[in-house]
C-alpha cells in the first residue's frame, strides 16, 4: 500500500537532480585533473550481471601516459555511476556491459550499452 502522502514522483525526480548534481561536481574535478596530466582520451569497460558489477579496464590515451591508480579508481567509479544513471539496474540478472568513451579536450561523452535478456518462445498445444 502507498502511502497518499508521499509524493513519489517528486521524490525520484529528486533522486535524479541529486545524482546529477554529484556527476557533474565529478566530472568536472576529474577533467581538470586529466587535461592537466595530458591526458587526451579516456576509455572505460564496465560489466554487470548477477546483481553485481565493475569497470574492467580504464585506459587513457596517449598511452605513454600514466594513469595514477587513485585516479584511475575514480574514472571508474564515474563511468559506473554515469552508465547506471543512464542504465538503472543494468546489473541485475543478465546484466548489461558497455564502453564509456570520453574525449576530455572536447569534455564529450560517448556511452555505448548494451543489455542482456532472456528470450524464450514457448507454444503448447494439445489435442488438435
Amino acid at each position: 500500500m502507498t502511502n497518499p502522502q508521499i509524493d513519489y514522483a517528486a521524490l525520484a525526480a529528486e533522486w535524479r537532480a541529486e545524482r546529477e548534481t554529484s556527476l557533474k561536481a565529478s566530472r568536472e574535478a576529474l577533467v581538470a585533473q586529466l587535461r592537466t596530466l595530458g591526458i587526451s582520451e579516456v576509455t572505460a569497460e564496465y560489466e554487470g550481471y548477477g546483481d553485481s558489477g565493475n569497470v574492467e579496464d580504464v585506459t587513457v590515451q596517449p598511452v605513454e601516459v600514466k594513469l595514477p591508480e587513485a585516479l584511475a579508481t575514480e574514472v571508474g567509479d564515474f563511468a559506473w555511476s554515469l552508465a547506471y544513471h543512464h542504465h538503472p539496474g543494468f546489473e541485475n540478472n543478465e546484466g548489461g556491459y558497455g564502453t564509456l568513451t570520453w574525449d576530455i579536450a572536447a569534455d564529450s561523452i560517448t556511452l555505448d550499452h548494451a543489455d542482456r535478456f532472456v528470450d524464450c518462445s514457448h507454444s503448447y498445444d494439445e489435442g488438435l
